[in-house]
């Protein structure tokens, strides 16, 4: 409805009814305006009404929304089900063209301005997290955007072979060097206190052993899950720049951490950073498929870009978009707000649980969104109490708690990791991780802990029928009304 239709139906309906209602969709239309002007991330976010609206004008931009078009090629936006097509809100044309994902196209301007805004408030947001950068949002997930971006390095250094990787046990990361055709060279962390963390004595060697010229990157790691904790950022810029090697970040779901936007921000402001990684459904709550790929040179981010091969899917973009105007500004600073308040939460929980039952949380300060509580008791029952806590939790729905026994081995794309999923070849102490990523709510951890107290008693119990010897407990109501208990240690 413009305004001459606005007056024509005056002539239908009372004036004053038709002005009020014009009023209402003006107020929709402005923040429209004020979105396209300013190209940021609205402060309050919409109703689902003005979302819908927006992306409805979006769709009729796009040729095969046009009245009467007659599409005669072999890409026409055609779909075979309208269920298909309201899922997507018929903008069927994707973004980008065959080569530059940043591309404009002619026949799908209404996609196009999708992924021009999309990027722009994506770029508030990162800013918002605490790093001043240049951005784009694309259609692969964490692992394959960061084999995009060794590829377009490759163009820089021909003669770069290797990867320096300080180890982190995710596949993932490790498949998206060998993927893109290069030789990881793992470097085992350090073992502080109970943190494992960057030998950067070690990684120096390694480069002075195979060459900075034969070097096509370091890559690092923020986000992980404890006790590794996110790596030394700033030493490895800094080291970067010493030896003109360039340094790519798997920052997975680091976006929603203060601490590590910070560590990536320094270590820019030090050092060098080209490019680093970031997931979408990890950050921003949004179907698995998209991810951010981000850097301090925009003609390097730019190159990376125009390296993605053919259009690409809409669907990561449409998503965020739709997230970050439903949440604004302001509700996505309370989700981030609120994970610091969880992890504390979460902490002084898991330390209650693990102090009744024989175990410590294990001290990691340095990661700000995973926790780790040993199993030594279990490991000390038997080697298949500790895996099978990991079957029963999972049987029991609690799902994203990961249960790490000792000398795991797992061959990864031809090469031996010892000890794997624990980030280190000998770490001390069978554990278990937990998380307090973006999303999590009280009643997540205050379900978990008490399923996970039930699972221990349970195989506890189990060990002490087996061993014929029955293992002395005092029991202590907690606060929730639930008993928890203690070994009576002799």
């Amino acid at each position: 409805m413009n305004s001459e239709n606005f007056s024509i139906s005056e002539k239908i309906v009372s004036p004053s009814y038709i002005r009020q209602g014009s009023q209402a969709r003006r107020s929709h239309e402005q923040l429209i305006r004020l979105l396209l002007e300013q190209g940021k991330c609205p402060e309050e976010g919409w109703s689902e009404s003005t979302i819908e609206l927006f992306l409805n004008e979006l769709a009729v931009m796009d040729s095969n929304n046009f009245l009467g078009n007659c599409g005669v090629g072999e890409r026409e936006g055609r779909v075979a089900s309208s269920l298909v097509a309201r899922r997507h809100y018929r903008l069927i044309h994707g973004i980008g063209r065959s080569g530059d994902i940043a591309a404009i196209q002619p026949k799908a301007t209404g996609s196009s301005l999708l992924n021009k805004l999309t990027n722009s408030v994506v770029l508030d947001i990162l800013k918002l997290s605490g790093v001043v950068t240049s951005c784009f949002v694309v259609p692969m997930a964490t692992g394959m955007s960061l084999t995009l971006c060794f590829l377009t390095l490759r163009h820089k250094r021909p003669k770069g072979r290797y990867i320096i990787w300080p180890r982190i046990d995710q596949k993932s990361c490790f498949k998206a060097m060998i993927t893109a055709g290069f030789e990881p060279v793992v470097v085992e962390n350090i073992l502080e206190g109970d943190e494992l963390r960057t030998d950067m004595e070690a990684v120096e060697r390694k480069v002075q052993e195979l060459g900075a010229e034969n070097i096509l990157c370091i890559h690092s790691t923020t986000s992980c899950f404890a006790p590794r904790v996110p790596d030394r950022l700033e030493e490895l810029a800094t080291m970067s720049a010493k030896y003109d090697i360039p340094h790519v970040v798997n920052n997975a779901y680091g976006v929603q951490s203060s601490k590590c936007m910070h560590l990536i921000q320094q270590g820019a402001r030090v050092g060098r950073i080209d490019a680093f990684v970031q997931s979408l459904d990890k950050n921003f709550m949004v179907p698995v498929g998209g991810a951010i790929i981000a850097g301090f040179n925009e003609s390097f981010i730019q190159e990376i870009s125009r390296m993605y091969p053919g259009r690409a899917s809409a669907s990561p973009s449409l998503d965020v978009l739709i997230t970050l105007l439903t949440l604004g500004a302001s509700g996505y600073r309370k989700l981030l707000a609120e994970q610091k308040e969880m992890y504390t939460y979460l902490a002084q929980e898991l330390k209650r649980l693990a102090a009744a039952h024989g175990e410590r949380l294990l001290h990691t300060p340095h990661n700000p969104i995973s926790l780790a509580m040993s199993l030594d008791g279990l490991q000390a029952q038997s080697g298949k109490s500790v895996t099978q806590l990991g079957s029963m939790l999972f049987t029991r729905q609690v799902s994203g708690a990961r249960v790490v026994a000792l000398g795991n081995k797992q061959m990864v794309s031809g090469h031996m990791f010892c000890g794997f999923m624990s980030h280190s070849e000998a770490y001390p102490h069978p554990y278990l991780n937990a998380a307090s990523a973006v999303g999590i709510t009280r009643d997540d951890v205050t379900l978990c802990i008490k399923r996970l107290d039930k699972c221990l008693k349970s195989l506890r119990k189990e060990s002490s029928a087996r061993s014929g010897s029955p293992i002395p407990l005092t029991g202590q109501e907690d606060h929730a009304g639930e008993y928890v208990y203690k070994c009576n240690k002799k």
